[in-house]
């Protein structure tokens, strides 16, 4: 039923709408599923080139045990709990997520810590926090620090201890934006050189010089979308001034 758990039979229907080149969103109309549903399960489990229902049942039947045991009778504390959430749904949220920036182009380990660190309250993990949290290598962890490193999306601080923090603000993604224009301004600069080269008015030439112009007017409205967000929206309030002099 819509809501509940997949049944095996409704992973082998979604392996099977697989194979046949389905859409996730058709694949769930057939199941009566919510199409979120259907692109969770197949992410989180292989991704659709090697999603298999009899391995992805069996993964999930071993999180469900896993959970029974971290809290036998389902319920955490509430005194355990930050700000009153409720710990299974966060951990379901974590996933959503993760599904989420996978789905965008993200490496499944890059998005399992960049979902990791944007729903810490602190906004910053260690490396060994990330590991103990994850569950996974230290090289794991690595791996995908340097990725987003490299995107813009996560700052490094360095501590006390001279051990380094991850952090993720509201700054890292208007600096991920700035990486992700200057990468198109490349392609932008590139293709121009190569209408000269091919010869300008020749149909390659054309096809360059529409996707220069294309890529161009992207770029500067992404760049001014940016600026404008970020002014407006990350403006701090300005203290209130002192009145009882």
């Amino acid at each position: 039923m819509p809501g509940g758990r997949l049944t095996q039979q409704e992973r082998q229907q979604i392996a099977l709408g697989l194979a046949d080149g389905l859409a996730y969103a058709e694949i769930a109309r057939r199941l009566d599923r919510p199409t979120s549903t259907v692109t969770r399960e197949v992410m989180r489990n292989g991704g659709p080139t090697s999603y298999r229902a009899d391995l992805a049942h069996r993964a999930t039947e071993h999180r469900a045990h896993r959970r029974r045991q971290a809290s036998p009778d389902g319920r955490a504390d509430a005194s355990s709990r930050p700000h009153g959430r409720d710990t299974q749904a966060v951990r379901d949220y974590e996933e959503v997520l993760t599904t989420v920036m996978m789905a965008s182009g993200m490496p499944r380990m890059t998005a399992r810590v960049m979902t990791c660190l944007t729903l810490t309250d602190s906004g910053s993990l260690t490396a060994s926090e990330l590991v103990q949290h994850l569950r996974v290598s230290p090289a794991s962890v690595s791996k995908a620090i340097t990725f987003l490193d490299e995107q813009g999306l996560v700052r490094r601080e360095r501590t006390e201890g001279r051990r380094e923090r991850y952090a993720v603000d509201d700054d890292v993604w208007y600096q991920s934006m700035l990486v992700s224009i200057r990468s198109l301004t490349q392609v932008v600069e590139t293709a121009r050189q190569g209408v000269s080269i091919l010869g300008s008015g020749s149909p390659a030439a054309t096809r360059l010089e529409n996707v220069a112009r294309f890529l161009d007017y992207v770029s500067e409205s992404m760049l001014r979308a940016t600026e404008q967000a970020r002014a407006i929206l990350h403006t701090k309030p300005l203290p209130e001034a002192d009145t009882t002099a």
